[in-house]
């Protein structure tokens, strides 16, 4: 008999995680009475009330799986200020640590945009998580930079500090920091990926109509990434603005599998 079928009884439970820099991480924990649990990383500039993780969490949820979905340092409610990759990926770091020290088996990260890119950071640079969801991150931040402001949008931002990015959609994303822009330059997702254990399990997830990060930044993680499976949802924004349900249907059976057969694994 499946998890799903149990029908647990699901408890939430708000959690404060300090990170290596002192400041209070909070999430909200998706409490099944399962040993284990996936963390859920929210985009640039959301938080751990985005419907996409919301509804991810409550697809963990009916499968009986635990979800952790908290705001990254500077979002949401979590202190501190909005951060790089790299210290976002520590961020992840300090709610992993954290469920390891209260008996918590962390079995899978999954990230939305920028957090799908900050949770393959984190498994180019830690290897104790064996499977990791890619929910539309970019991999080619230079050419989508230039792409949605233009060649000059460089030196723009260099003068004024900040730049407004407009999507081919129209949607306008205000008031981006060139200390952003700079890190999304200097973060190379090419060299990361390639450090990414060969063990880990790696779905990306991504949609044909993706109007900010362009689906052809999928097929690149695809190349680059040895066990690697690529699902493209055909029509889905960068949002899943009509494609929620098909995408935490996909995210949530990928992770039951890879459960299944760590499961199979350690009984042998």
């Amino acid at each position: 008999m499946s998890q799903s079928t149990h029908n647990p009884v699901v408890q939430q439970q708000r959690v404060v995680i300090p990170n290596k820099h002192g400041e209070k991480l909070v999430g909200l924990l998706h409490e099944t009475g399962s040993s284990e649990m996936v963390i859920l990383c929210h985009a640039f500039r959301c938080s751990k009330e985005y419907n996409t993780m919301v509804n991810l969490a409550a697809a963990l949820e009916k499968e009986g799986i635990n979800a952790f979905r908290f705001d990254f340092a500077g979002n949401g409610e979590s202190e501190g200020t909005d951060g790089n990759h790299w210290r976002e990926a520590d961020d992840l770091r300090a709610v992993i640590e954290h469920f390891n020290g209260v008996s918590r088996v962390t079995s899978a990260i999954v990230g939305h945009s920028k957090g799908g890119r900050v949770v393959l950071l984190y498994a180019s640079k830690y290897h104790d998580i064996h499977t990791v969801v890619n929910v539309c991150g970019g991999y080619d931040l230079k050419g989508g930079i230039e792409d949605f402001s233009g060649k000059d949008s460089m030196q723009r931002i260099k003068e004024d500090g900040f730049i407004d990015i407009k999507t081919k959609s129209g949607f306008i994303i205000h008031d981006v920091k060139y200390e952003y822009l700079m890190d999304c330059l200097n973060t190379n997702m090419h060299e990361a990926c390639l450090q990414i254990d060969k063990n880990c399990r790696v779905l990306t997830v991504h949609g044909s109509a993706d109007e900010i990060v362009p689906v052809s930044d999928a097929l690149e993680f695809a190349k680059i990434i040895s066990n690697h499976k690529l699902q493209i949802i055909e029509g889905a924004d960068h949002r899943y603005t009509s494609h929620q349900a098909e995408l935490a249907s996909i995210v949530s059976s990928f992770i039951k599998k890879a459960l299944e057969e760590d499961r199979e694994k350690s009984s042998q």
